[in-house]
């Protein structure tokens, strides 16, 4: 729809496709309420938001564009839009959330050079045996990765048409290519090579070219958040039957980094009992804690002595040893040295309750990104007739000085726009409308690496990684390692979302932990030396760091606007997105106190169109009298599709059976 198009009346008007926006203009829409949502970038989600690394690689030119361009506003054109006994009320163009951005490239650029020095070696050359033996092992590698792509598509169960269609053809094409060579070295190497002489691994490098051909594959998430499977996020995707536009999928494993090396988490009691890390009385001692903290309210003389003390000092009161002091703070309740006792264990008692629904970790990770759950919603909004306009955003609010609240809002064409309510995301408040400007700062980094941190025999795991701080003053960082079948990446890559709060720029923070855990070359391209430490670890190909604002802290009582102005902050530095979930409740029943959140929408086939009452009782004339056999047969077609979101599996979680072809499925319709 174009601007000039757009109706003059809303209830609600909403600026900012974030996860926040996103459900508060879904709940709205649900009910009833008629919605204008407005965002001023060319994509969904804003903060929340997933990109392609060429789509990632653009953003970062905006950044780069808009910290050069000085904003020059227009206020004529909206002055005198504004009537006697009215007040104008100016946002932000420009958006401040994002700062200290720095993009570093270690992959090799020298793409084509590889495939030139090959060539020569498979004939008219004299055969060696080292050289049979490396083209071989070259050769038989790049018939496993189109093996594990395969596999990869089939454990997805969310093909994407795009991925579907391209790669894998020429995947396929190289692997048909180099199955004659091969099999005619090896004839050779079993004539002329050794038994003894052990088969020397070349692998393939990973170029920027390679990157930047593939980058469709890769879905990069700005902000790095998993799904408790009992949190406020899933509760809500099942109630509202959002679920049904996303797919997803289950953490793998729990790890954490100490004494120089990365080990896996016992964290379920199968896993406490076959770890390797804990000695028999330290598996005992895990086990009575957490089953302590399950119901750790029933036993009050327990720790209510330390209520007011650190987590910490309980665990070392409960004779914990340091073992296992560092698993449960860092890696099970996931708090800070400074946590409160009763926070501790209600984190470890709901990391606990969280066990077992849909596999063997309490988390879960949707498919494609996160940036798909803030289109989710948005596509509920817009199936309940909201409007949706990006590239498009507000100038100035327009408030009644008598009731002091906003009456309507004036957008970047110049059109006057009534609402009862506007919602708009923080980025949009300038400072002068803030009683304070000092913010916490979450620190961010983006790895495209080579290889897992902790190589097993899936190499399809989506990992969590807890890293305790290397200093004592230092943050404790959080790592999640995304493979390739979680639809983010490329096969045989990995992508690493380091997060942690500030305490420095994002570089100055996460450097180091960076260095620690993967190989980063001095030189693009180039690889440790023989026998060095570096060589065992994961090589970084590109990395981003960056900082981003958290808001969280703020409430109503911090911006001077208008009552019925209400204001939503970006991402928190929490691992799920519980407060955003609830912060969006809670705006909506201020909007709107006698209406249910979210009440579930009607499935498809569920809904009678007008008219269509009177043909489903029965046969009309002239009607096939199939009919009640066709409605039969697709009320067991529906319930073979149909799936318990609650059904506890160790498979990848599948809330709904509504399969995602591709992921601008997810992306409700724009009218711009």
């Amino acid at each position: 729809m174009a601007a000039e198009g757009l109706p003059s009346q809303f209830d609600v008007v909403i600026l900012g496709t974030g996860l926040t926006e996103s459900v508060i203009a879904a709940a709205c829409s649900r009910v009833g309420q008629s919605v204008l949502h407005l965002d001023r970038r060319n994509y969904y989600a804003g903060n929340w938001a997933s990109f392609t690394f060429n789509g990632l690689l653009s953003w970062i030119e905006e950044y780069k564009n808009q910290q050069e361009v000085q904003i020059t506003e227009l206020e004529q054109v909206w002055r005198s839009l504004i009537d006697e006994g009215e007040d104008a009320v100016p946002l932000s163009a420009v958006d401040s959330s994002i700062s200290n951005l720095e993009v570093f490239c270690y992959a090799s650029e020298e793409e084509e050079k590889e495939e030139e020095t090959k060539a020569p070696l498979t004939s008219f050359q004299p055969v060696n045996a080292e050289t049979v033996s490396e083209e071989t092992n070259g050769d038989s590698e790049a018939q496993d990765t189109v093996t594990g792509d395969d596999a990869t598509a089939s454990d997805a169960k969310t093909p994407n048409e795009e991925h579907e269609v391209s790669e894998p053809k020429e995947e396929q094409h190289t692997s048909d290519i180099s199955k004659p060579s091969q099999s005619q070295e090896e004839k050779e190497s079993q004539l002329i090579s050794s038994p003894a002489d052990p088969p020397v691994e070349v692998e393939k490098k990973i170029t920027y070219q390679k990157l930047v051909k593939e980058g469709r594959r890769f879905n990069i998430d700005l902000v790095s958040k998993l799904m408790y499977s009992r949190g406020a996020l899933v509760d809500l995707l099942i109630k509202s039957n959002v679920s049904r536009y996303a797919e997803f999928k289950n953490i793998g494993r729990i790890l954490t980094y100490r004494n120089g090396k990365v080990e896996q988490v016992p964290c379920s009691r199968a896993d406490v009992f076959a770890s390797k890390q804990l000695t028999v009385v330290e598996k005992r001692m895990l086990m009575k804690f957490l089953t302590f903290c399950l119901d750790f309210e029933q036993h009050p003389e327990e720790y209510q002595d330390y209520t007011e003390k650190p987590f910490r000092e309980f665990l070392k009161n409960k004779k914990l040893t340091e073992n296992l002091q560092d698993f449960v703070l860092h890696s099970i309740a996931m708090v800070t040295q400074q946590t409160l006792t009763e926070e501790g264990l209600k984190a470890t008692q709901h990391f606990l309750r969280c066990l077992g629904r849909y596999g063997n970790t309490p988390f879960l990770f949707p498919l494609y990104g996160l940036g798909e759950i803030p289109q989710c919603f948005c596509r509920m909004c817009a199936v309940f007739g909201g409007i949706y306009c990006l590239r498009h955003s507000v100038q100035c609010l327009v408030v009644d000085k008598a009731a002091n609240k906003v009456k309507a809002v004036i957008d970047t064409r110049g059109q006057r726009i009534s609402c009862s309510h506007f919602v708009v995301e923080d980025s949009y408040i300038r400072d002068e409308q803030r009683q304070s400007t000092a913010y916490r700062q979450i620190s961010r980094a983006v790895l495209i690496t080579d290889r897992s941190v902790l190589p097993s025999e899936s190499d399809q795991q989506i990992s969590l990684v807890t890293i305790p701080p290397l200093e004592s003053s230092a943050p404790a960082v959080r790592m999640v390692e995304l493979c390739s079948s979680s639809m983010t990446c490329m096969p045989g890559t990995y992508l690493v979302h380091l997060t942690c709060s500030s305490s420095g720029t994002a570089q100055e923070d996460l450097a180091p932990v960076v260095s620690q855990l993967f190989h980063v070359s001095t030189i693009p391209g180039e690889e440790p030396s023989e026998g060095a430490e570096e060589r065992s670890k994961p090589a970084v190909l590109w990395v981003m760091y960056f900082n981003m604002r958290d808001t969280s802290a703020l409430d109503s009582s911090s911006y001077s606007l208008p009552s019925n102005v209400h204001v939503c902050t970006g991402p928190d530095g929490s691992l799920c997105s519980d407060y955003s979930i609830k912060l969006a409740e809670s705006v909506f029943h201020h909007i709107l106190p006698d209406e249910e959140f979210c009440p579930p929408a009607p499935n498809p086939e569920d809904i009678i169109y007008d008219g269509d009452g009177p043909q489903a009782e029965g046969p009309g004339f002239g009607e096939s009298t199939n009919t009640e056999a066709d409605k039969s047969q697709a009320e067991e077609e529906g319930a073979a599709h149909e799936k318990s979101p609650s059904t506890e599996s160790s498979e990848p979680a599948v809330m709904d059976s509504v399969t995602q072809q591709a992921p601008s499925d997810t992306t409700p319709p724009s009218e711009e």
